[in-house]
């Protein structure tokens, strides 16, 4: 269930628990910054302006017809991520609204986001028009087949791969731990996420960064936190319960 209050109280609320969830970190990792990103599947127009007036740093759409159907007349003023499913004849559409695909669960679809930048070019207004688009790459924790990703073994050998794609910028992680009413419960794959960044960073291949894991959503992020997420991706919280 969401916060009681209005949605930028909510906002308030949120990052103080991000703030506390930090604090249980060692020294050296509590200045890094953590991403609020607002899941807005299901939320209003008005809802997102307010939760952007309240500060969060991104919205993240998980459906493309619903961002194009909310976002008619209004361009949101922060970055805009797409967290859904892409089928790969969406991608040139998701690229012209989106600043970052954080679900990138195939090679098929990272080729397909590669080949449509480079065709593309940068999108309006991009701050970094000569590099790749940015993604982060989907890590199937479970192996869960109602969810998209990566199996853990996998992983190395697609990063491999994407890193010669030069219209791409692997920035991290993503996962989607499966759900649990004990928060705890997403720990040990939380921690799995970060051990194999750390792995992946440890190669320094070129092209590609674990700077980002983008890992936690409402019931979960303090934990996810604590376990080093540097993003975070909160709708029910925010913006109360789908219909």
């Amino acid at each position: 269930m969401a916060e009681p209050g209005g949605v930028a109280d909510r906002v308030r609320l949120i990052r103080d628990r991000m703030r506390a969830a930090r604090s249980r970190l060692p020294p050296a990792m509590q200045a890094r910054p953590i991403v609020l990103v607002a899941a807005t599947k299901g939320a209003s127009v008005s809802q997102i302006r307010e939760a952007i007036g309240a500060g969060v740093d991104a919205i993240g759409e998980n459906r493309l017809q619903e961002l194009l159907e909310k976002f008619a007349d209004w361009r949101p003023t922060v970055p805009c991520h797409f967290i859904g499913r892409l089928q790969r004849n969406k991608v040139r559409l998701a690229l012209q609204w989106c600043d970052m695909i954080e679900s990138v669960d195939s090679l098929p679809l990272a080729e397909a986001i590669h080949t449509r930048h480079l065709e593309s070019g940068p999108r309006a207004g991009s701050s970094t028009p000569n590099r790749g688009r940015s993604i982060l790459v989907q890590v199937n924790v479970a192996g869960e087949t109602t969810k998209g990703g990566f199996a853990p073994e996998a992983l190395e050998a697609a990063i491999e791969r994407m890193a010669s794609w030069s219209g791409l910028a692997v920035e991290g992680l993503m996962a989607i731990p499966p759900y649990a009413s004990d928060p705890e419960a997403a720990r040990p794959h939380f921690r799995m996420v970060r051990a194999l960044a750390e792995r992946i960073a440890q190669r320094r291949i070129v092209g590609v960064s674990m700077a980002t894991l983008s890992m936690g959503m409402s019931h979960d992020f303090e934990v996810a936190i604590e376990e080093g997420a540097t993003m975070v991706r909160i709708g029910t919280a925010l913006f109360g319960a789908r219909h």
